[in-house]
C-alpha cells in the first residue's frame, strides 16, 4: 500500500468498537486520500472483517453490465466463496445483490439452498455467512458479504454492528464506482478524439487526391468501410500511414 494512502482502521481511535460517526468519519476520509477506486473499495472490505475478531473473510460484490464481480476481499477466502458463487449462478451474495435483501446463512454444512454452492464453500471451511445490500437511495448496487468458520455467527450484536456499517459504508461505494465509471467514460472519450483526429487527417489526404470536399471524402471513406466490413477509423488510420509512413499520432497535427 502507498505510504498516503489511509486504511480505514487507521483513522479509528484505539480501544473500544469504533463509533458510527467515527466509522463514517474513516470511510470518507479513506475515499478523499486514496485515489484509486480498487484501493478504496479493498479498505472498505477490511474495515468490515476489523469489526470483529470472528469475522474469518468479508468481501464486496458488485454487477457490471450482467455480470458479478469481487471489487474487494480482505482474505482469500472471501475471494474464493464469491467466485465459487458466480461459478454456480447463484448463492447469497448473489440473492442480496438482485433482490436488494439481508441474507443469512447459519451453516452451510446443513444448509439446502442454491444447489452445490452451500457444500462447495463448507469444504473451504466457511460454515455461516451474512449478506447485506449496498442500496443507496433504494437501489441495490452491490453487496457486503462476511464469512464466519463457525455456525449460528451472524446474529445479535455482530448482525446489528455489521448490518449499520453497511449503512454507511454503501454510500462510499457508490462514490467509488460512479468515479470509476467517470474514469471509464474519460477513457472512451479520450479514444473517440483520437479516432475522430485520424479520421479527419485522412479526410485531408482523400480530399488532395480526390479534389473534393470534406463530405465527398468522409462518402468515400464510409463507402470504402462498408464494403470492406472495417471501422472507418481504422481505414482512415491505413491512409495516413501509406502517406506518412508509419502510424498516425493521436492530436491534430501537433510537433
Amino acid at each position: 500500500m502507498h505510504p498516503d494512502h489511509a486504511r480505514a482502521s487507521d483513522a479509528l481511535p484505539p480501544g473500544s468498537p469504533p463509533s458510527p460517526v467515527d466509522q463514517t468519519a474513516a470511510l470518507l476520509d479513506l475515499v478523499l486520500r486514496t485515489d484509486a477506486v480498487e484501493e478504496q473499495l479493498q479498505q472498505v472490505a477490511d474495515a468490515a472483517a476489523a469489526l470483529h475478531a470472528d469475522v474469518a473473510a468479508c468481501g464486496i460484490t458488485v454487477r457490471r453490465g450482467r455480470r458479478a464481480l469481487s471489487v474487494g476481499s480482505s482474505h482469500s477466502l472471501s475471494q474464493v466463496a464469491d467466485e465459487l458463487q458466480y461459478d454456480e449462478e447463484e448463492g447469497p451474495c448473489l440473492q442480496s445483490l438482485t433482490h436488494g435483501v439481508v441474507v443469512v446463512v447459519d451453516d452451510y454444512a446443513r444448509e439446502s439452498r442454491w444447489g452445490a454452492y452451500p457444500g462447495r464453500v463448507a469444504e473451504h471451511g466457511l460454515r455461516s455467512s451474512l449478506s447485506l445490500p449496498l442500496a443507496p437511495a433504494g437501489r441495490a448496487i452491490g453487496a457486503l458479504n462476511t464469512y464466519g468458520t463457525a455456525p449460528g455467527m451472524f446474529t445479535g450484536a455482530l448482525r446489528d454492528d455489521l448490518t449499520a456499517f453497511a449503512a454507511r459504508a454503501e454510500k462510499v461505494v457508490a462514490l467509488a464506482l460512479r468515479h470509476a465509471e467517470q474514469a471509464e467514460m474519460v477513457g472512451h472519450l479520450h479514444a473517440a478524439m483520437e479516432s475522430r483526429s485520424v479520421i479527419d487527417q485522412a479526410l485531408g489526404v482523400l480530399m488532395a487526391q480526390e479534389r473534393c470536399t470534406a463530405d465527398e471524402a468522409f462518402a468515400v471513406l464510409r463507402r470504402a468501410s462498408q464494403g470492406r466490413n472495417r471501422k472507418v477509423a481504422d481505414l482512415a488510420a491505413d491512409i495516413v500511414a501509406s502517406v506518412s509512413g508509419g502510424p498516425p499520432r493521436p492530436g491534430r497535427f501537433v510537433p
